[in-house]
């Protein structure tokens, strides 16, 4: 018969756990002890002085210790009158922290926000911080990086969905234009179109703009050479239009078709001549203020086209659905992606040091920046904790980490009365004599 495995173990109660204060309540009732015991100890000097023979050394000892003993009552009174109501009795302006804690809780927040959190410290503080550093690391490795990509291409879905189409749609129709008409949109373009013939694309797109026109001229044939026989009858008249128009329209399109075959070379002068074209206009976009200025109305026109608006919403929908999808799958791309795009910049904040340097200035900024909004929330925020508080754990909370040195307070108080008390009894009496005590 197999064994009984043995039960699972269970948490101990809260009775039976180590008590985290439980140094801190040895502490303190040691101190009150003592700060009590020197308080009896006023009290059987006081007692034992009346017993001692009358001279001026008992009444000496008589004032010094009913000093020491109003001193050490008046502390007690007053640092117990602290935490409640001394002896149990409703005496006013007693129990100070339990019946101000929500005004404690604001002054406490009003404090840390206004002297605490201030721009002087959180700057001395920012200096210190090497927040590229940290971002860099965070970026470079994968246990923080994966989880974070996956997290934010989850997210790009609903934060798509919540904003509406309409105003997608109005964001776009005003942004668009002024983003590719702007002074460095030319610039752009010409940085684009060098990039493009630097990896021999830009042949490839000349081929396929190549290959449409023929196509077009393959399926348009039968009407470009009936246009072409009206335009040489229209010109020639109707004898010549009869005579040669089908064969000038056969030459024409035969012409046009075999300097199109011509192309496919890569040293063909039709390509040539477009790779010149090119390397021309890219210069003129990049040194010609005026090319640059039309290049731009050029945008801004074709970008404020209603076709164009309305091409643009349907890429935003087709986003929309594709991330949905994308999010829903298990190897999201996206997340691949936004990986990647962690690792280039970590990539990049490990090489660059004035990215280093921008990215912890924009840091200190936005700090700054949002400082006044942040002192306010974090006053109410410390307000609030310490609202909801229960008050007997914050009266126990308090009284276990300052009662130690209040018991001090107790102490001091019943020595300085003492010592207080026997030396005005001895002034009073060398200026007036014999003193009533």
């Amino acid at each position: 018969m197999p064994a009984t495995p043995p039960p699972p173990a269970s948490l101990p109660p809260d009775s039976l756990l180590p008590d985290p204060d439980a140094e801190l309540r040895r502490n303190l009732v040691r101190h009150r002890r003592f700060a009590t015991g020197l308080l009896v100890l006023m009290a059987a000097l006081m007692l034992g002085a009346y017993q001692l023979p009358p001279g001026y050394w008992a009444e000496l000892l008589q004032a010094s210790a009913k000093a020491g003993l109003v001193g050490g009552l008046a502390d007690w009174f007053a640092v117990t009158a602290l935490f409640r109501r001394p002896l149990g009795l409703p005496i006013p302006h007693t129990a100070i922290i339990p019946n101000q804690k929500a005004r404690l809780g604001r002054g406490l927040g009003r404090f840390v926000a206004n002297h605490v959190f201030t721009e002087a410290e959180l700057q001395r503080v920012m200096a210190r911080v090497d927040v590229a550093g940290l971002l860099r690391r965070v970026l470079a490795d994968p246990a923080t990086a994966r989880p974070a990509a996956e997290a934010l291409a989850a997210s790009l879905p609903a934060l798509l969905n919540a904003v509406e189409d309409g105003r997608a749609r109005r964001l776009i129709q005003r942004l668009l234009p002024r983003m590719v008409s702007g002074p460095g949109a030319a610039r752009l373009l010409a940085r684009m179109l060098r990039a493009l013939m630097a990896g021999g694309q830009h042949q490839a797109v000349f081929g396929l703009a190549l290959e449409q026109l023929k196509a077009l001229l393959a399926a348009k044939e039968d009407d470009l050479r009936a246009a072409i026989q009206a335009r040489v009858r229209a010109e020639g008249g109707a004898l010549v239009g009869w005579l040669a128009g089908a064969a000038v329209a056969r030459r024409i399109l035969g012409t046009i078709n075999q300097e199109l075959d011509r192309t496919e070379p890569g040293d063909s002068t039709l390509r040539i001549a477009f790779e010149a074209w090119l390397n021309t206009e890219i210069e003129k976009l990049e040194t010609d203020p005026e090319r640059a200025a039309a290049i731009g109305r050029a945008l801004r026109e074709a970008a404020s086209h209603p076709t164009v608006a309305a091409w643009l919403m349907d890429v935003w929908g087709r986003l929309k659905r594709s991330l949905a999808a994308d999010a829903a799958a298990p190897d999201s791309r996206a997340a691949a992606m936004m990986e990647g795009l962690f690792a280039n910049l970590g990539t990049l904040l490990e090489e660059d040091p004035a990215a280093r340097e921008r990215v912890n200035t924009l840091a200190q900024q936005a700090v700054r920046g949002t400082l006044g909004a942040a002192q306010g929330q974090l006053a109410d925020f410390i307000a609030g904790v310490v609202a909801r508080w229960d008050t007997a754990t914050v009266v126990e909370k308090i009284e276990l980490r300052v009662g130690r040195d209040l018991q001090f307070v107790r102490v001091n108080g019943t020595l300085v009365g003492f010592l207080a008390g026997g030396a005005l009894f001895m002034l009073l009496t060398a200026v007036f004599g014999r003193v009533a005590h």
